[in-house]
């Protein structure tokens, strides 16, 4: 699939944030749903599991921001192995916007702002 994706097509949000017209497709990037938030109220249009960090690498990780470049490289590698599944991101992401929805508290250390940043510098 060739073509760059426009930043304004990847968005970011917290899964217990109130969904907006704005979002566009919204797709869950983490493997586990999040607590205590319903599945009417997300308005999850995709659940991504298969790009979310694996289970050990999300332990390790630990949302230690000091972990945060080796977590990038680990996830990257991860992300690697689910080709398929992401280029169906990447798709979804060059025909409109899309939110990658997450569950993190900490918005700058997260599975969610490595995709997006592997989705934008993709060739």
């Amino acid at each position: 699939m060739s073509g760059k994706i426009s930043e304004k097509n990847v968005k970011l949000k917290r899964a217990y944030e109130r969904p907006t017209d704005g979002d566009g497709k919204r797709v869950l990037v983490d493997r586990l749903w999040p607590r205590g938030v319903r599945k009417a109220d997300a308005a999850i249009d995709y659940w991504a599991k298969e790009l979310a960090p694996s289970t050990e690498l999300r332990k390790w990780f630990a949302h230690d921001p000091s972990r945060w470049e080796e977590f990038r490289r680990r996830y990257a590698a991860e992300i690697e192995a689910h080709r398929e599944e992401f280029d169906r991101l990447r798709d979804l992401a060059l025909k409109g916007p899309i939110t990658l929805v997450y569950a993190a508290r900490d918005e700058t250390h997260n599975d969610a702002v490595v995709l997006r940043e592997l989705l934008l510098a993709h060739r």
